[in-house]
């Protein structure tokens, strides 16, 4: 499309197949003809709003950037569609350099390649920052992050290296204590008590199983199953602070010892159901004329709530001005402000003088 903000893909056939394959949070789509043509790879990053839709070639969705007709008639479009246009693609087969192997479909090399390099200065910071390091956490994102503290109760400012390094040791007391289990009672005994490494595989694997309950591609906004599979994230009554990188996350009990400095913890409110008016007997005129506009706001949905995050130092400085232009209208020209402290100066000299005598 016109607005698409990726490369042009040099590919046209009069028939292909097009197949896939993932990685961590890329996906590869390799286009190949049916005829004498070469293949095109492209490889998919898909932000926060990223996704494929199949719909009529005359019906095409808004934002979508890429489309694949198909060669029926009247034709379909496979399009990848992006609100938001944080999603990319690029041309080739390779993956982004400095990812680490796939949570998902690679889940041993994964777990070696965290547990061998717990030196690495990027378990030097908070285990809630290391989780969104894709070097070695490749497909964790903030929901799931979030979700997997949670599970573990882990507070998400602890040390990075203190809680891996704390697997490795367990790991170890394990082999040792049960030498003779079989592999079916090892299986058993993970299942029932997971590791942060084994839920950065499992949780995941919770959502591609449960996938067309959760999404239902007919209402891509309707995240209704997806929030109620979420036990943190998002969640009333759960606190939430924002990490060095200005991304929040949320959690439950205290934050930990790397929390950062001079912020302080914001909770998740369920909908009010009562009467507002009653919960603020006094109103003052200003709050009065406020009230109905930001009543009339939808709520907020996941990726809003997310989009917040992305967008903090703007949403600040936004703020600021909000407060700037906030004042109240007045019926007459607005004097100086010089001289209105003059003239409550001459008032309060006036009355000094009217005392003495």
């Amino acid at each position: 499309s016109a607005v698409g903000r990726g490369p042009e893909v040099p590919f046209s056939s009069e028939a292909y197949r097009i197949s896939a394959a993932s990685r961590g949070k890329e996906l590869r789509l390799t286009l190949a003809p049916l005829g004498p043509a070469a293949t095109q790879d492209l490889v998919f990053r898909f932000g926060m709003s990223g996704s494929f839709r199949l719909c009529p070639a005359a019906q095409l969705p808004r934002h979508a950037h890429l489309r694949f007709l198909t060669r029926e008639s009247p034709p379909r479009a496979l399009c990848f569609v992006d609100a938001r246009r944080f999603g990319s693609w690029r041309l080739g087969d390779a993956w982004q350099l400095g990812r680490g192997p796939c949570v998902l479909s690679e889940y041993q090399a994964f777990r070696e390649n965290v547990l061998k390099n717990l030196d690495d200065k990027a378990f030097d910071k908070p285990i809630c920052e290391a989780l969104l390091n894709q070097k070695f956490f490749n497909g964790i994102g903030n929901y799931l992050r979030a979700e997997i503290l949670y599970r573990l109760k882990i507070p998400p400012f602890e040390k990075a290296r203190t809680v891996l390094e704390a697997l490795k040791d367990q790991e170890q007391a394990r082999r040792k204590k049960n030498p003779s289990l079989t592999l079916s009672k090892k299986l058993k005994l993970i299942r029932e008590n997971p590791d942060l490494l084994e839920l950065c595989h499992t949780v995941p694997m919770e959502v591609i199983a449960a996938e067309k309950k959760l999404f239902d591609p007919d209402h891509s906004d309707n995240y209704a199953a997806f929030k109620n599979w979420l036990q943190c994230y998002l969640v009333p009554g759960m606190s939430s602070l924002r990490d060095r990188n200005g991304r929040t996350i949320w959690f439950q009990g205290e934050p930990g010892p790397m929390a950062p400095k001079g912020q302080t913890s914001r909770k998740k409110r369920a909908p009010l159901k009562a009467d507002p008016e009653a919960l603020t007997p006094k109103v003052t005129a200003r709050a009065s004329k406020r009230r109905p506009r930001a009543a009339r706001k939808p709520p907020k949905s996941a990726e809003e709530e997310e989009q917040e995050v992305a967008d903090g130092p703007r949403k600040g400085r936004a703020r600021g001005r909000r407060k700037a232009t906030a004042a109240p209208a007045l019926s007459e020209p607005a004097a100086p402000v010089k001289a209105r402290r003059s003239r409550r100066t001459s008032v309060r000299k006036g009355r000094g003088e009217a005392g003495s005598h």
